[in-house]
């Protein structure tokens, strides 16, 4: 029987790296912006406007973070979800930088940061997860 596994929703382990190791696995822009807090520019990202079903993982650690069934249009121009796939692969913290507020949005399994969640999302749940594409991989759906 062939699985696909675009669909599996599954927790992975921990992963610890050095810096050293960070720094060869991704890009510069992967690393800025999931190692050092970085934030890509709106509308430049390769997924803000990925309209293919699939689901969003981890471009460190491959978990499963977001699926497509989630995505919606934001008009801000990072990719934005309503709620997480796997809501253990997702872990949040405050986040004073910059002279704001927020709620920083990190894998809970490699600490990658993903961005940032604010409450002005749609229903069901009123949440917009507003991700960096560089810290996402997208795995589309097999047919």
């Amino acid at each position: 029987m062939l699985v696909d596994r675009s669909t599996i929703v599954e927790k992975v382990e921990k992963v610890i790296k050095s810096d050293g190791d960070w720094k060869k696995q991704l890009t510069p822009e992967q690393y800025h912006v999931t190692r050092k807090q970085g934030t890509e520019m709106a509308f430049t990202g390769e997924y803000w406007n990925n309209h293919e079903a699939g689901m969003y993982n981890c471009v460190c650690c491959g978990a499963p973070l977001f699926s497509s069934d989630t995505k919606f249009d934001s008009g801000t121009g990072w990719p934005s979800f309503w709620k997480p796939a796997v809501p253990e692969n997702v872990a949040t913290e405050t986040d004073t930088t910059h002279g704001m507020r927020r709620t920083e949005v990190r894998c809970a399994n490699c600490e990658a940061h993903l961005g940032h969640v604010f409450d002005d999302g749609p229903k069901p749940t009123g949440q917009r997860y507003c991700m960096n594409s560089a810290s996402l991989k997208f795995n589309p759906k097999k047919d």
